[in-house]
């Protein structure tokens, strides 16, 4: 009998105990793959997937049962990094030799929602009876790569250009950074182990110290200004920031101090208050700071119950020195002035300049009875007066002057500091009329004036709301009489005192800038009027001046603001025509020539009022695109009479003609003027002797009999 002798019970016994330890190791070695930290993965030869473990599905987002069999590099890596990896595997199968087997490296991976995050992954690699496999152990890396980040960028704010020192809750100094040492000049090595009371400069007291104290411990932290002290004893201001870091009870366990030396911004502070605060000629206060003083003066005088003066000082004639000598001799001579008045007054008194060669004073404490302090301020105001008379050297030059002055008094009235300023001001234009080298003071006629003028001020805003203005028209003419076109003119029809004469009121308007509604207005009307005019043949020949005022001119939008009246009312460009005044040309010719231009492109023309009477140059005039020249009435006056008077008319007609321009005369009041014009070449004329201005009614009979004027005295 054969007895089959290869499987005896001792055989099965040890295979049975192999098996037994085969699966205690491979439930051992699942226990330890599971309880893995990291993902581990394992591949075949071909980099795909044989072993995927719980922190693998975790990490990645796939289940174990989709990883398998799945190539790697497509599974958990962004594309540009797949390529690399199936090089190295393959490398290493062909040498032996890859940069990827064996050493820990930090590459980016993709989860399975597509985000990507940091990985730290180690590769081993085995070969056993001719196979290959590969193991990768791989971390999530992403919160020491934030970690990391944090202490760069912590690095770098405590390398920053702030000093900072790390002291701990004592006080008692563990760190600073190098702008500590730049800018206190200590050393890491002095400075460490020092309490920061290594720094105090000795201008804080002990209450400053324990009020800083006290609040960090009540809210953590502190900053604003101190004086600290270089290590060679030098002072200078820090801005100083104090933060506790607290541990896990809440108590401090150390401070950060990070400072900056402010040393130029308080330099920079004192300019600004200088150039804010005074005057950058004279160095003395400037409007602003005068009109905080005065304030504060005119709070004094109530308080103490004692009067005050302010006093007005203008220079006579400074204007004609700077023309002269120059601008650098006239700011020699007011440097000269600010340091005569202020040894003409008190240290307790201001001296301020606010523009020009205009000077302001205030005296304080004067006598609580209102005539004696004016017998205090005018003993003041004759000492300036003196002192301005004394000769004042410009280099090499000796200048004789003199000076007016106005004086206001206050005491404990309610004064506002407006109305003592214009009072000052009024009682200085008082000594200039005067005869100028005067003083004097501010009265209740010189009060009544300017009520006055407030009150015109306050009717002539009503009036532009009321609509109590209106348009006359003065005829221009040729010399057949003619009418060839007006001017528009405005009057003030007040419901009180009837028409009031536009020289009362247009200065008014210039000064309170109410002559650009009232302008555009007499604009608007005019243009209305020419519309109308237009829509006959009998009257569409005719054009309308109007004045422009140098404000309004320089006005940003004027040109704009003109065509959309024009376009709004329907009036023809090319009948309009715009009056400027040789004033407008002081300032801006480049603007003006502009502007003039753009609406010349229109159609809109151009007169030049008042001609040879203010700051015409020919240089000027051959520049702007003018259509006519107005001869000023006052060479008219006496042309009769006055060879002199009669060459400028005649030049002005021969300037016109040469230049292309048409001329024309206004004021022309007689026969024998309008004959004088004549015979000089000027064929337009405009005066009472051809008509008064009137409303537009009433030019009525220039249309009826086509001519107007008188054919003899």
């Amino acid at each position: 009998m054969n007895m089959d002798t290869s499987r005896t019970p001792l055989r099965d016994e040890s295979e049975s105990s192999l098996v037994a330890e085969l699966r205690a190791s491979l439930e051992r070695a699942n226990f330890f793959l599971n309880g893995a930290l990291g993902a581990v993965i394992n591949m075949d030869a071909r980099g795909h997937v044989t072993g995927w473990n719980p922190k693998a599905e975790r990490m990645f987002g796939y289940s174990r049962v989709h990883a398998m069999g799945q190539d790697l590099a497509d599974l958990i890596m962004p594309p540009v990094h797949r390529e690399a990896h199936r090089r190295g595997v393959v490398r290493y199968l062909q040498t032996k030799q890859s940069s990827i087997i064996g050493q820990r490296a930090e590459v980016p991976a993709m989860r399975a929602d597509g985000s990507e995050f940091p990985i730290e992954m180690t590769v081993s690699a085995l070969e056993q009876n001719g196979t290959h496999y590969f193991c990768a152990h791989i971390y999530d890396i992403t919160d020491r790569k934030r970690a990391e980040e944090g202490l760069r960028i912590a690095g770098a704010a405590f390398e920053s250009h702030e000093a900072m020192a790390i002291t701990d809750a004592q006080g008692v100094i563990l760190r600073v950074n190098q702008a500590f040492t730049a800018i206190t000049d200590y050393e890491p090595a002095e400075a460490l182990g020092q309490k920061m009371s290594l720094l105090n400069s000795g201008r804080q007291d002990a209450a400053f110290y324990e009020s800083m104290w006290e609040c960090i411990r009540d809210t953590g932290g502190w900053q604003g200004e101190i004086w600290n002290r270089r290590k060679g004893g030098m002072i200078f201001p820090a801005w100083l920031t104090v933060t506790a870091v607290k541990g896990g009870k809440g108590r401090p366990t150390h401070f950060v101090g990070t400072f900056t030396d402010i040393t130029l911004r308080k330099a920079a502070e004192v300019e600004i208050q200088q150039l804010a605060f005074y005057d950058t000629l004279t160095g003395l206060p400037n409007r602003r700071l005068l009109t905080d003083r005065l304030k504060q003066a005119l709070v004094g005088s109530v308080r103490r119950k004692r009067s005050g003066a302010l006093l007005f000082i203008d220079l006579d004639n400074f204007k004609a020195l700077n023309e002269t000598l120059g601008h650098d001799k006239g700011d020699l001579l007011l440097k000269q002035v600010g340091e005569r008045l202020s040894d003409c007054v008190r240290e307790g008194d201001t001296v301020a300049r606010i523009g020009g060669d205009e000077f302001v004073i205030i005296l304080q404490d004067l006598s609580g009875c209102l005539s004696d302090a004016a017998g205090q301020a005018q003993l003041v105001g004759e000492k300036i007066l003196i002192a301005a008379r004394e000769p004042f050297l410009l280099g090499p030059l000796s200048h004789h002057g003199s000076a007016s002055l106005g004086v206001a008094l206050f005491n404990e009235s309610q004064d506002s500091v407006e109305e003592l300023l214009k009072r000052a001001d009024l009682a200085l234009y008082k000594a200039k009329d005067a005869g100028r080298n005067t003083l004097q003071f501010f009265d209740a006629d010189m009060q009544s004036s300017a009520s006055t003028r407030a009150a015109l001020e306050a009717d002539f805003r009503l009036a532009l709301q009321e609509n109590q203005f209106l348009v006359y028209y003065q005829p221009q003419v040729d010399t057949q009489g003619r009418m060839m076109g007006v001017e528009a003119l405005v009057r003030w029809l007040h419901p009180r005192r009837g028409l009031v004469s536009p020289a009362h009121f247009i200065p008014l308007a210039e000064e309170t800038g109410l002559i650009l509604p009232l302008g555009d207005w007499v604009l608007r009307t005019a243009c209305l009027q020419l519309r109308v005019w237009a829509e006959h043949t009998s009257t569409a020949h005719l054009t309308v001046a109007v004045n422009v005022s140098a404000r309004q001119f320089h006005r940003t939008n004027f040109v704009e603001d003109v065509l959309r009246v024009l376009d709004q009312t329907g009036a023809p460009p090319s009948k309009l025509k715009l009056e400027l005044t040789e004033s407008l040309l002081v300032k801006d010719v480049d603007d003006i020539v502009a502007k003039m231009t753009k609406l010349k492109s229109h159609g809109v023309g151009f007169s030049l009022d008042d001609f040879g009477t203010g700051y015409s140059s020919l240089t000027y005039l051959k520049r702007l695109p003018l259509d006519q020249l107005k001869i000023d009435q006052s060479f008219l006056l006496e042309a009769l009479t006055s060879v002199h008077d009669a060459a400028i008319a005649s030049a002005i007609v021969s300037l016109g003609k040469s230049l292309g321009l048409t001329v024309i005369a206004e004021g022309v009041e007689t026969k024998a003027q309008r004959d004088f014009l004549e015979g000089e070449g000027c064929v337009n004329y405009q005066g009472y002797y051809f008509g008064h201005p009137v409303p537009v009614e009433s030019l009525a009979k220039f249309f009826l009999s086509g001519s107007a004027g008188k054919t003899d005295d």
